[in-house]
């Protein structure tokens, strides 16, 4: 099992969900919860098609840390 950074950004509409991994993987929803959601089930089946296309499958390369700045 492959572990994918996912990122979510609000939009006008609700939210955007995407994995800087899987370039053009993407997935929206109403709230962070759907989104969430719809990215797991478009990275399944991207990875999915992928696969069955015989192409490479992306390893896991982006990670996630946060820093603390006055602003």
């Amino acid at each position: 099992m492959k572990k994918y950074l996912i990122l979510l950004e609000r939009t006008r509409q609700g939210y955007l969900a995407f994995s800087p991994d899987l370039e053009g993987c993407t997935a929206t929803g109403s709230t962070p919860e759907e989104a969430k959601q719809n990215i797991e089930q478009a990275i399944k089946a991207h990875l999915y098609w992928l696969a069955k296309d015989g192409l490479p499958i992306p390893p896991p390369r982006y990670r996630s840390s946060y820093i603390k700045v006055n602003a």
